[in-house]
């Protein structure tokens, strides 16, 4: 049943008990809110999950038209339907996010205190009109957010990463942190996906870059790919995964779940924050080398940010060969300083050379990614580490973007280009059968 029994509730009746005069209307959002906790009093929540969202919605419809009769409220059939579908947000979803979340134009949601609610669509920032009723609403969306993955919000631990059941990242920060109010950043994620094919129509790299760097993922070369945030690091590692072989066995290692493979053979791996007595707490260095335990192919970890670099490395270093990662940086020197001084925190004593040797070993692509002024993602670098000479880590730059200035319209113009350089790792893949024709790295007016 829909509604609760006359026992549970006394009445099977949707009833508001004292009538708000018609003078007194009230602002929409208020109206919803209350209709949507008088609703939560008398339907059967546990039988929400297993209504068809049609049979759901013509059942709210008819209990909201009871409410706004009693409430003698009239609104038009336009505000009826919408109200009726933001209940069913507030019921089902997450109330006036869903909107949001369903709009493919919009790749990242941000909200300022439960007043002001920003979105980014096509690399530009745009204000909206979506609002909550106030904080206790938005944390009470928050909480539901939160709690979906197995992680708390409150006084004691007042920020939190997680994720959406599309694999949406969400940060929160709530007060006291968060001085004027909660703060929410969801970073959306496509239901499917972006492949490759779809990254070069997109222009954020071109068809070359593409071919080699499906040849070094099947050839099991190990890749950094280096970024700032929202350079697109996650997206391009999603659509690189699709060249792993189907019968190979990954596990991914993230702080909240975000990579989508579409492999069959796939172990995925989440780390756990502190409880409530701050203890639990099971971090990203932990899993990697559990995951070392487990017999994978390959290791793909989100992002390495600490003390995890140092076992990333050695699994690389250790029979995993084509193992995957992401780090933030703006180029990919500083790719490799930040791998550098990340080893740093894992509290070993190794000296400067030696971990330089991990790392040039280790690793043999570094992706650069930029998000620009425009906002477009491009892949502005595709770079080899070839080795050591004394104590310096020497790299060559295979492809690059080059910028040509600004359109009218402020886009940024530019070409992709071969610097002309054959990587070192070439004569590996044409040993696995992988061959990279001599024009793929043709240098054609460059400079």
């Amino acid at each position: 049943m829909l509604w609760k029994s006359t026992e549970q509730t006394g009445t099977a009746e949707p009833r508001f008990g004292t009538v708000i005069s018609t003078g007194q209307a009230e602002d929409f959002i208020a109206l919803k809110v209350k209709i949507h906790q008088r609703l939560v009093e008398i339907l059967n929540l546990s039988a929400l999950d297993k209504t068809p969202r049609e049979t759901l919605r013509a059942e709210i419809r008819g209990a909201v038209a009871s409410l706004l009769d009693e409430e003698k409220r009239l609104l038009s059939p336009a505000q009826t339907d919408q109200l009726v579908e933001d209940v069913l947000d507030e019921l089902l979803g997450l109330g006036p996010l869903e909107p949001l979340l369903k709009d493919d134009t919009v790749n990242d949601i941000l909200i300022n205190t439960h007043t002001t609610v920003y979105v980014e669509r096509n690399g530009r920032l745009q204000l909206t009109d979506t609002a909550f009723q106030d904080t206790r609403h938005l944390v009470r969306i928050i909480n539901k957010i939160v709690s979906a993955v197995g992680r708390r919000i409150d006084e004691s631990q007042p920020m939190v990463d997680a994720r959406l059941a599309d694999g949406s990242r969400v940060n929160a920060i709530i007060p006291p942190l968060a001085v004027d109010g909660p703060l929410v950043s969801i970073r959306k994620f496509a239901a499917m996906p972006i492949h490759m094919g779809r990254l070069v129509e997109l222009g954020s790299l071109d068809e070359d870059m593409a071919k080699l760097l499906a040849a070094v993922v099947a050839g099991r070369r190990n890749v950094v790919i280096s970024g700032g945030t929202g350079a697109g690091k996650t997206t391009l590692l999603n659509a690189l995964s699709a060249y792993i072989p189907d019968e190979e066995r990954i596990i991914t290692i993230e702080d909240s779940a975000e990579l989508q493979l579409q492999q069959s053979h796939v172990g995925r791996l989440e780390t756990r924050p502190p409880n409530i007595e701050g203890k639990g707490e099971i971090p990203q260095r932990e899993l990697v080398r559990n995951a070392l335990r487990m017999r994978p192919d390959r290791i793909v970890v989100g992002e390495v940010r600490g003390g995890e670099a140092f076992d990333m490395l050695q699994a690389m270093n250790s029979g995993h060969e084509g193992s995957m990662t992401t780090v933030h940086a703006n180029t990919p020197r500083d790719a490799i300083s930040r791998l550098e001084q990340m080893i740093g925190m894992a509290g070993l004593e190794l000296s400067p050379r030696a971990v330089r040797q991990q790392i040039a070993s280790a690793i043999h692509i570094v992706i650069q990614a930029e998000r620009m002024e425009d906002g477009a993602r491009r892949v502005v670098s595709i770079s080899e580490i070839v080795g050591m000479e004394g104590d310096i880590i020497t790299m060559q730059e295979i492809y690059q973007f080059k910028r040509l200035g600004r359109t009218e319209g402020g886009q940024v113009r530019g070409v992709y280009q071969a610097t002309g350089l054959r990587p070192r790792f070439a004569p590996v893949l044409a040993a696995r059968g992988i061959d990279l024709p001599a024009s793929l790295f043709a240098n054609q007016a460059f400079g």
